[in-house]
């Protein structure tokens, strides 16, 4: 019987093998690291109007129907609905050649993530509409009215915290050069150090919000990062922050454009 399951894993990771090594799939995995370069610019575009009191929703939904008024967005939010497509397929044979139980936790993690990014992309591109801030709110209503909700929702408080606080380690011991293939140059490991410890203190600031929402039991404060940003800004000289974390997500999607070129696939 185990040897039975050896041979199945085995030919599971060979075929998990081969289709990450396709080229449609690592085409499809740079194409959608390039996806996320301009999602990340965007979402820096709308942070940025936030802080300076225009308006706007700096979150994956906000950003993808800014795309979809700009010309050309049609075109565009197709290219990144395939590319994200794309790239959630190549985290799933990651999954499966992963060695680590960290590295196939981190894979899992960011292909449920590029899936969502696709299926929304694909939302706009067919003309639709959806609220991530109001998915985020829907997500933390059902985990209060579970038992031990409160605890649920620490606890995605916690996690949220726990990716941030890598994300600046990541960024500031330069781990990211391990997920290329050769050295990027010196602008993109700048723009990658300054847009892993932005996007660091974006996420910190979206588990804060959760924990904040157990502790007072408010459901309506936990919107995800547009709702994270905009408690940046009410912040003592938020507005200096706020443009700080956006210039650090703008580097981020910087980085990314490098990332679609360097990217070990």
């Amino acid at each position: 019987m185990s040897t039975q399951v050896d041979r199945a894993t085995t030919a599971a990771q060979g075929a998990a093998t081969r289709a990450g090594d396709h080229p449609v799939i690592e085409w499809g995995a740079r194409l959608g690291y390039a996806a996320s370069g301009v999602l990340h610019l965007v979402i820096a575009w709308l942070a940025v109007q936030i802080a300076t009191g225009s308006g706007g929703q700096a979150s994956q939904s906000g950003a993808l129907a800014a795309v979809a008024h700009q010309p050309f967005g049609l075109f565009l939010l197709w290219v990144l609905a395939i590319g994200f497509a794309l790239l959630a397929i190549w985290q799933v044979t990651e999954l499966f050649t992963a060695r680590e139980a960290f590295d196939k936790a981190k894979a899992g993690g960011k292909a449920v993530m590029y899936a969502a990014l696709s299926y929304t992309s694909f939302v706009f591109a067919l003309g639709g509409h959806t609220s991530s801030n109001k998915q985020t709110q829907d997500f933390t209503h059902t985990l209060m009215d579970a038992p031990a909700g409160r605890v649920l929702i620490g606890v995605v408080g916690l996690g949220v915290i726990g990716i941030a606080l890598y994300h600046v380690y990541k960024g500031w011991k330069q781990k990211f050069l391990s997920d290329l293939q050769e050295h990027p140059g010196r602008w993109a490991v700048v723009a990658a150090r300054v847009g892993y410890i932005g996007k660091g203190i974006a996420l910190l600031a979206v588990g804060v919000l959760f924990i904040a929402a157990a502790f007072h039991h408010q459901v309506g404060k936990t919107t995800g990062l547009d709702g994270a940003l905009k408690s940046l800004r009410d912040l003592l000289a938020g507005q200096a922050i706020l443009i700080g974390v956006a210039l650090g997500l703008a580097a981020y999607g910087i980085y990314s454009f490098a990332r679609a070129r360097y990217a070990r696939v």
